[in-house]
């Protein structure tokens, strides 16, 4: 018996099938999970398209193409039907992130067109939690960041950009769009900090956000207050508030090099389930 299999760009009404398939790995998928939730799949509002593979008429797997291209629940045959795709339209990314596998496979079929890539992290592991560690007590002067404090904020959050994708967030557009994300974090009452004399020497945010699961980014330690431990008690601190108001199941993903983070996260009570790959452009 033949398979029929097809690719489409998604359309608003095929929401619920959609958000059948993130749901069905509500950790990995949050990120993209939390854009649909609240924008549905209007391309416009969404920030880019979603495409659909389906076998035998039934939805199995996604592709979000924005800002970042994102393979979701994506079999070997829905990698090579995107990358088919994606090769038509051309590179409208500034990255393709997703898990390792899916991400891997589909940068491989891309890369003679697309590539080279100003940055690979071909594995960056998972890591969840559900609880509250017993051994690191949360930071007391970690708080949500006011409205009033984006002066406060932004600065620290431009480094951390900068430290970690190795480009200033305020190129190209003066940073636009980094602040007005920056701003809806804020405003949600997502983005956390540890103030001292009017400088942030902590800080992180809570990024995606479902009902299952949320996602935690941007863990950043002024470089002169580094070594005092306050990743570990300011990230116990962002879990704390996390778990309580936010979601049952807290995720993050960070570079395999970064030796002292895995363990600083393994100490709040993160452990690994899988790993993340992304290709910078």
């Amino acid at each position: 018996m033949l398979t029929q299999t097809t690719l489409r760009v998604l359309e608003p009404g095929d929401l619920g099938a959609a958000l059948a398939v993130l749901d069905s790995a509500p950790v990995e998928n949050a990120f993209v999970a939390a854009r649909v939730q609240a924008a549905g799949l209007d391309p416009w509002r969404l920030g880019g398209e979603m495409w659909g593979w389906y076998t035998d008429g039934r939805l199995r797997s996604l592709c979000y193409s924005g800002a970042n291209l994102v393979p979701i629940c994506a079999t070997p045959e829905a990698v090579r039907a995107f990358a088919d795709r994606a090769r038509r339209i051309g590179r409208r990314c500034s990255s393709i992130v997703g898990p390792a596998e899916a991400t891997s496979q589909l940068w491989r079929l891309l890369e003679p067109g697309w590539g080279p890539a100003r940055d690979i992290r071909a594995h960056q592991p998972l890591m969840v939690t559900e609880a509250l560690s017993d051994s690191v007590e949360p930071d007391p002067f970690v708080r949500r960041v006011r409205k009033d404090e984006m002066d406060v904020i932004m600065p620290a959050c431009v480094a951390m950009f900068t430290e970690e994708v190795g480009i200033s967030p305020m190129a190209g557009d003066g940073g636009l769009i980094y602040q007005a994300r920056v701003a809806e974090l804020v405003a949600a009452g997502r983005s956390f900090a540890r103030v001292e004399d009017g400088k942030v020497v902590f800080k992180a945010e809570i990024g995606a956000a479902t009902r299952q699961a949320c996602q935690i980014q941007g863990v950043w330690v002024a470089p002169e207050h580094r070594g005092r431990g306050l990743s570990e008690t300011g990230m116990a601190a962002v879990l704390r508030y996390a778990l309580t108001d936010v979601a049952p199941v807290v995720s993050l993903y960070v570079n395999d090099y970064n030796a002292p983070a895995r363990a600083a996260y393994r100490r709040v009570g993160f452990r690994e389930v899988g790993a993340f790959m992304s290709v910078l452009f």
